[in-house]
């Protein structure tokens, strides 16, 4: 178990000391990236960063530096439907701890604290600054991929030919496995458990879902997820699962929930515009519409 979900790591290597001792070094590394990033952990530097709203810049690691700089570059691809400045809203919400709906004025008084514009950001200087208190940044739909990428770079260090890094639904693939051409990887269902929608062969490319099935509560009928839009600050409603296929599992990972928000049509615009990325999106009646260059790809039950 790490970064809040259970990891796992299959490598293959000329010898099996050689594919333990990467494996133990991946680990080691999603373990390092969880102490930074984590805002569970009241020591990471981002925990310190969001303490030190309205009062100072934080200095910070160039991991943590890289995943936020990241972070915001995925803000504006996806018109702020990404955004990481939204950790005072899922606070509030707090959908698998509490499970109650915050008053309209609560979520009214967040406004002015959910501007990822206005995280500073200082590369000479390395570090972080949230101007007005009670900012608070979440990485919650990035950070996976983000060591998902960072263990992959370290495996092939190690001497790991190919292999697969998962945590939970973020998975980054890299080379093969012997006698395969890629790694088989399947797309949940959002509405029937343990059912998949279709699979697809992954080579050296990184898989993210965002979906409203994974952490959620109902009330009077209505389902209350974890994925919120940030000019609302209530749960998305256009879908209910995005699946990207990516490069990078942090592009996989932050797009996933930016397209979730946008919805299907302006999310999928998005797509076919950018380079290397792929999408599924079923909305919210169920509809799916694969991107042009999954339809191929995809194997359906």
């Amino acid at each position: 178990m790490h970064m809040g979900t259970l990891v796992s790591i299959t490598v293959v290597a000329s010898v099996e000391a050689v594919a333990q001792s990467a494996i133990t070094a991946g680990f080691v590394e999603i373990k390092r990236l969880e102490q930074l990033l984590s805002t569970w952990i009241p020591t990471s530097e981002l925990s310190r960063v969001n303490l030190a709203a309205g009062q100072r810049p934080v200095d910070v690691s160039r991991e943590t530096l890289d995943l936020v700089s990241r972070s915001l570059e995925m803000a504006r691809l996806t018109e702020g439907g990404f955004n990481i400045a939204i950790g005072p809203a899922v606070e509030a919400w707090s959908v698998t701890e509490r499970q109650r709906i915050p008053s309209d004025a609560e979520l009214r008084s967040m406004k002015g604290l959910v501007d990822w514009t206005s995280i500073q950001i200082d590369d000479e200087a390395r570090t972080i600054y949230l101007p007005r208190p009670g900012m608070r940044i979440d990485v919650g739909g990035i950070g996976k991929g983000y060591a998902a990428d960072r263990a992959v770079e370290v495996l092939k260090r190690a001497g790991a030919v190919g292999g697969v890094v998962a945590l939970a639904g973020d998975i980054k693939t890299f080379g093969n496995l012997p006698g395969m051409k890629g790694f088989r990887v399947g797309i949940r269902h959002p509405r029937q458990e343990g059912a998949m929608v279709a699979t697809i062969e992954l080579q050296d490319e990184a898989i993210s879902t965002a979906g409203d099935y994974e952490r959620y509560f109902e009330q009077d009928g209505v389902r209350y997820h974890h994925i919120l839009d940030p000019i609302s600050l209530e749960p998305a409603r256009r879908c209910q699962s995005v699946t990207v296929v990516a490069k990078e599992g942090i592009m996989a990972d932050g797009l996933d929930t930016g397209i979730f928000v946008l919805g299907p049509e302006r999310g999928m615009e998005l797509v076919q515009r950018l380079p290397h990325i792929e999408a599924v999106i079923i909305d919210d009646r169920g509809q799916m519409t694969v991107s042009s260059g999954l339809r191929t790809r995809l194997r359906y039950p």
